[in-house]
């Protein structure tokens, strides 16, 4: 229940926060947007003052409980083969599927993390493929005659 209040905290924090840009990135081209400390001797933002720019601080952190944590309140763990899954607890974490992973055995490994009761946090994209695999499986095995599989056997 607290931490559900905190992700919810988190989330106003977040909205309140400047987007903390380098000073006079506006300006330049070749100035780079990611945030560097200004160094100026006469420097605006590294007085604090009013007229400069928002420099970051503690002050905009969010909540240590949370900090880290998916939006759905779970761990994150980026999980590449099924000993990945090992040591996990399913009330805790919830995997990412490797997208350098392959459809077969991303569906070996999905159907274990269900069968374990862990939340797959892109299972979106790989569900499509799912279907699409199972549905050519499906076809090529009615495409077969009888004879073929025993065939095969022999």
């Amino acid at each position: 229940m607290e931490q559900k209040r905190l992700i919810e905290l988190r989330k106003k924090i977040n909205k309140k926060r400047p987007s903390f840009r380098r000073v006079e990135s506006w300006r330049y081209v070749r100035v780079k947007d990611s945030w560097r400390k200004a160094r100026g001797i006469d420097s605006r933002t590294r007085i604090k003052s009013k007229s400069g720019v928002k420099s970051p601080s503690v002050g905009y952190r969010g909540p240590k409980k949370v900090r880290g944590l998916h939006p759905s309140g779970y761990e994150e763990v980026r999980v590449v083969i099924i000993d990945d899954l090992k040591n996990l607890n399913n009330k805790k974490h919830a995997i990412k599927i490797s997208t350098k992973l392959g459809v077969k055995k991303r569906i070996r490994l999905i159907d274990y993390a269900q069968s374990r009761g862990f939340k797959i946090l892109n299972l979106g994209i790989s569900q499509r493929e799912i279907e699409s695999l199972e549905a050519a499986l499906e076809s090529s095995i009615e495409d077969m005659d009888d004879e073929d599989l025993f065939e095969d056997e022999d």
